[in-house]
């Protein structure tokens, strides 16, 4: 089956409900290592078995940070609604990353309480000898890389990305056209990147006419309270040392977002504090209220499977993730990763607010 046709496509929408099926079905459809379609099917998702829920997004594409975030094409996938990693059978690995489902471990349903159809009593046969639940837990370690680490090397869905992908180039029309049939993305949603990455290019095109530009950008957005130009470079010449600061926010606090000339003070000119990338898409955050998620002090790094400890403690705000609306080789990526921020680029507020404030 060709994985780049219309045969790849998911059959599921944005908005449709599906049930998971149930732990014998989708073990049966995985190889001994636990994997569809070289996609691993994690310890963590077995809570879900059964259960019904609404599909977020098709997940048709990702984007693939160990090979400096280049889009890559996926075969009958989606991620559904609030359905995150728990981290539980991967070392309390802390990045929330959604999770990836097959359409073969999925049965559509009319609504969160009607069935279309009978389910199907088994999944469709993708492997001959299937998975136990043994095999795959164990299949969350891997072998260390070298004799000189005793680390444990950890093996998750997105470790195994390029695996489980195809190169998907960003000039490929047709990832567009799935954006809007599949209902992740409106026409508008599309014509705003769209018009931003063309204007981007011309501010970086060496016309003399960059900051002009950026400066016609910025006043348009402020009069219809829209978004600063996203890529502007921090203050902090590179070598000195950018500032720190430690705040007692605790999970479930509530803070406000700094306005983006504030944090541009905090980063030095490769938009970095302390080594953490404050990303572009995190300035239509910048300047609302949001509620703490959590600290975070350990994720997988991706590359190498093995678990970061981050020196100094980050945040993750509730609903606060990237939506990959200015970058060019991920646009309208549908994987929603948690953004992190630094203590020093938010502030505590005693009001809560009744819900996030982001701008268009």
């Amino acid at each position: 089956m060709n994985d780049t046709g219309i045969d790849a496509r998911s059959t599921l929408r944005a908005g449709d409900w599906v049930q998971v099926r149930s732990k014998e079905q989708i073990l049966a459809s995985l190889d001994v290592d636990g994997r569809l379609e070289g996609m691993p099917f994690m310890p963590e998702m077995l809570s879900f078995c059964g259960r019904r829920f609404r599909v977020g997004k098709r997940a048709h594409k990702t984007c693939d940070p160990v090979n400096g975030l280049q889009s890559r094409r996926l075969p009958r996938t989606v991620h559904l609604e609030g359905l995150r990693c728990d981290g539980s059978a991967h070392g309390g690995c802390q990045a929330g990353c959604l999770l990836f489902w097959k359409d073969a471990w999925l049965e559509p349903v009319g609504d969160c309480h009607e069935i279309v159809a009978p389910p199907s009593t088994t999944a469709p046969a993708r492997a001959a000898n299937g998975c136990t639940e043994e095999a795959l837990s164990s299949a969350t370690l891997s072998e260390p890389s070298s004799h000189e680490s005793e680390a444990p090397i950890y093996s998750c869905q997105a470790t195994q990305v390029a695996a489980a992908t195809k190169p998907l180039p960003w000039w490929d029309i047709r990832q567009y056209v799935e954006d809007y049939r599949s209902g992740n993305a409106s026409l508008g949603q599309m014509a705003s990147a769209l018009v931003f990455w063309t204007y981007h290019n011309l501010c970086n095109a060496g016309i003399g006419l960059g900051a002009v530009m950026r400066w016609v950008y910025d006043m348009f957005q402020r009069a219809v309270g829209g978004t600063p130009y996203p890529w502007r470079m921090g203050e902090i010449p590179l070598g000195e040392t950018t500032p720190t600061l430690k705040l007692d926010i605790r999970e479930g606090d509530i803070v406000r977002v700094r306005s983006y000339r504030e944090i541009l003070g905090t980063l030095n000119e490769e938009w970095k504090n302390r080594g953490l990338y404050f990303d572009g898409e995190m300035v239509p955050y910048t300047g609302g209220t949001f509620k703490v998620l959590k600290r975070v002090n350990r994720i997988i790094h991706e590359k190498t499977g093995e678990m970061l400890h981050f020196k100094s403690e980050c945040l993750i705000l509730d609903e606060v993730v990237c939506q990959a609306r200015y970058a060019k080789c991920r646009k309208l990526c549908p994987r929603g990763y948690y953004l992190y921020w630094r203590d020093i680029w938010v502030e505590r507020v005693t009001q809560v607010a009744t819900q996030p404030e982001v701008r268009r």
